[in-house]
């Protein structure tokens, strides 16, 4: 019996030479076009194997491939038909492709490409098209995952482990290239990355069209991210996609559809005050890669060490009279206390001593079963369920995790953190979206406070309300509604409304939508006039399709006949869109010849963990049985569930693979800056005592800080005073970080009625040497 061996990378030609990646960026719709090419340089026929990321809700909409002369397009098929196909194609030796989505995760494809002959080469061509999101600062954010790392399976979930075969970024034998595109009704103010870009060109005097390139050189040790800011942000859009021209009219993919775009900006009034109430639920990752440094520019600042200064602000910033609890998780969960409690400073303390000894020390990525018991919970009567999720986002068994917060979407809201590369947007979008909520992702150098500080602000937002939308169209033309409908609009969060037209309009009608709300007893009308000219097919309405009709074959499986997963089918191969449930595949039958030889299988590494790349042997088209000592299939050696053996990119530590008995050494934690020093000193009720850990904060003696204090004015006014003086003079640049605390702050100050607080900040700013004016103290 032969047995295969596992070849180090050093030891293995990977066939995949380079990639191109062109974007082109439409308002808040990006279509990208990716050319991987491929060469044989060994003696003998070779299938490569590709796994590699996509932004979860992408649709692939176009695959082709060139091979010599011969251009091959890919046809959609369902899944299994696909397989077959394709191992046929290889059984009889010719040429083939397949493009298939994860079963256990929609951001992950795997790309094989079958029978490349000694010495040729295969150009493959990838096609996809996506929605961007809008993250805190108004600006649309692009990201190319050029890092998947290893996705933690926890025993007993659905489906198979993934298999990823990854290598250092230093070793990755490929390289890459990258452009983009983009235009918008409005101008494009400016375009930022966490990786070196040439300078932005603008194609026209209104700078509505701009192009970007990457700067040549670029190392895969981080994903693509692209951060595209438009002026007049806020101003709602609407366009007119084409239905496709192989469809007949009045067919779900023949009529045009419009996508309706809203991003509105509430009053400063209404958003400056904040709720008292709500049942506010952390829950921490504490797996074995939160110990990676947010930044490998700074390895002392860790994931988990980020995470514990989150918690400290999020404690301190939350108002009397709300409830809330820490959960913590990896391979098992933790919670502080049994059930939320009220807050208060003995039940803030507790929380926060705990959250000190907190490390990456449970082992796995188990998320599902800490948010199984959160939502047994009963809910408290008056306090609205706010959910903060963070997590580096490796998970295996993403469609679980999303499909349980779907269920509990009306008890709760869900706000989700992607920390570090590689985070699956999949999971952290859908957890967002599911559960009425906002995602962030924090990468590179990125703070992670000042965005969960944003989240934390959009919880404590009035609620809008009475929400509705309404058309006015045409004679003859009418609308049906795709999407399903708003039920939560936030400040800084995108809503989009996909609607069917049908019926004929004259060239240059036009329609027109209104959308109506109240935010905080404020009524609130919007109306928009666009075009019924549709611009072209992109793919995004059979997209919008397919995922509702996934959705609700997910919801209502093992109850019904399977056929919505048909209708998924027809749909996606209609539109040449992917599915879970369908793939793409190409068959080269050129001159009917039969390549000859022993097929190698290749597996193409993705960046990030050093691993091993499988050497398989398929003879005459069919895999041989491949046996280990003592009878283990070695084709089935992928991903560990527990304990295996799996490096990250960051310092090697083993990633969520090891059980919970594993230690993890956390670099050493560094001194807290003075600004966390001052927050930790805060009390529950926002206010700060006069004490010598204050004076030193701020940077003076005990005696220094107490003579000039007015007589008749109490310690605790005037040491809250000086903090809010202090942190207005030297740290405005994180206000995002206290403005929470210090409304607090200034609410309990105001409900002292002290007396002489002219006076106070006067001296205060003579002390702290500040020039802060009484006003914007907010007292």
């Amino acid at each position: 019996m032969n047995r295969c061996g596992l070849l180090t990378v050093q030891k293995v030609q990977v066939p995949l030479k380079s990639i191109e990646v062109e974007l082109e960026v439409r308002d808040h719709v990006a279509t990208v076009v990716s050319t991987l090419l491929y060469q044989n340089k060994e003696d003998k026929p070779l299938e490569a194997v590709f796994v590699f990321p996509l932004p979860g809700d992408a649709a692939v909409c176009h695959f082709s491939a060139k091979i010599g002369q011969a251009q091959i397009v890919a046809e959609v098929k369902e899944k299994q038909q696909a397989r077959e196909e394709y191992d046929d194609a290889l059984s009889s030796g010719q040429q083939a492709f397949l493009l298939e989505e994860s079963d256990q995760s929609p951001d992950i494809f795997s790309l094989s490409v079958g029978s490349l002959p000694p010495g040729e080469s295969a150009s493959i061509r990838l096609e996809y098209v996506t929605e961007l999101a809008v993250q805190a600062d108004d600006g649309l954010r692009f990201c190319l995952p050029a890092v998947l790392n290893p996705r933690y399976q926890p025993q007993g979930s659905e489906g198979g482990s993934l298999q990823v075969t990854s290598v250092p970024a230093s070793l990755v034998p490929y390289s890459l290239s990258f452009s983009a595109q983009v235009s918008s009704p409005r101008p494009v103010s400016k375009v930022e990355s966490s990786c070196s870009l040439d300078p932005l060109q603008y194609l026209n005097t209104e700078q509505t069209q701009a192009t970007v390139k990457l700067t040549a050189g670029h190392k895969f040790d981080r994903d693509i991210e692209l951060l595209i800011y438009y002026k007049d942000a806020h101003q709602p859009t609407a366009v007119v996609e084409a239905g496709q021209t192989s469809a007949k009219p009045g067919t779900l993919m023949g009529d045009p559809v419009v996508m309706l775009s809203l991003y509105p900006e509430f009053p400063q009034a209404v958003m400056s005050s904040v709720d008292s109430c709500g049942e506010f639920v952390f829950l921490i990752d504490r797996s074995g890669s939160m110990s990676c440094p947010m930044d490998n520019s700074n390895p002392q600042l860790t994931r988990i060490g980020s995470a514990r200064d989150t918690l400290l602000l999020l404690l301190k910033s939350l108002p009397m009279g709300c409830y809330f609890n820490i959960y913590s998780f990896g391979s098992r969960y933790e919670h502080i206390f049994p059930k939320s409690v009220e807050y208060s400073e003995k039940t803030m303390e507790e929380a926060l001593k705990k959250v000190e000894n907190m490390g990456a020390d449970l082992g796995g990525t188990e998320i599902l079963q800490p948010l199984k018991h959160i939502y047994s919970q009963p809910c408290i009567p008056s306090q609205p369920r706010q959910l903060f999720v963070f997590t580096d986002g490796e998970v295996g068994n993403t469609k679980e995790v999303i499909n349980l917060v779907r269920e509990n979407s009306g008890s709760h809201r869900c706000l989700s953190f992607g920390i570090g590369e590689g985070a699956s947007s999949v999971l952290i979008n859908g957890l967002a979206k599911e559960g009425g909520g906002h995602a962030q992702f924090i990468t590179g150098t990125d703070r992670m406070q000042p965005k969960v500080m944003q989240s934390l602000r959009f919880s404590l937002q009035p609620t809008v309300v009475d929400i509705s939308v309404t058309w006015d169209l045409p004679k003859g033309v009418s609308v049906t509604v795709l999407s399903p409908p708003i039920t939560t609009i936030f400040q800084g969060q995108r809503s989009l409304i996909y609607a069917q037209l049908t019926g004929q309009s004259p060239e240059a009608a036009e329609g027109c939508v209104t959308v109506k709300y109240s935010l905080a007893g404020h009524p609130s009308h919007n109306q928009l006039h666009f075009s019924l000219k549709p611009a072209e097919d992109t793919g995004l309405t059979a997209r919008t399709l397919i995922r509702s009709l996934e959705m609700e074959e997910r919801e209502r499986r093992g109850q019904q006949d399977g056929g919505v997963k048909k209708k998924v089918v027809e749909l996606s191969v209609q539109s040449g869109v992917s599915s879970s449930f369908t793939a793409f595949i190409a068959v080269n039958k050129g001159d009917g010849e039969a390549i000859q030889g022993p097929l190698l299988r290749r597996n193409v590494p993705a960046p990030g963990a050093e691993e091993v790349v499988e050497e398989e042997l398929i003879e005459n088209g069919s895999f041989l049985d491949e046996y280990e000592e003592g009878g283990e299939d070695i084709l089935e050696r992928e991903l560990p569930k527990e304990g295996g053996f799996l490096e990250t990119p960051c310092y090697g530590v083993e990633e969520d693979s090891f059980d919970d008995t594993f230690e993890v050494i956390e670099p050493k934690r560094p001194r807290r800056d003075s600004f966390l020093q001052l927050v930790s000193l805060q009390k529950a009720s926002g206010c700060w005592l006069l004490e010598p850990h204050l004076a030193a904060v701020l940077g003076k003696t005990s005696e220094e800080v107490e003579i000039p204090k007015p007589a008749e004015v109490k310690e605790e006014v005037w040491a809250t005073i000086l903090a809010l003086i202090w942190l207005h003079g030297f740290k405005s640049d994180v206000q995002d970080e206290w403005q929470l605390l210090v409304m607090k702050a200034a609410s309990w100050l105001r409900a002292q009625k002290a007396p002489c607080v002219t006076e106070c900040v006067k001296a205060g700013n003579a002390l702290l040497r500040c020039e802060v004016q009484k006003d914007s103290l907010g007292i």
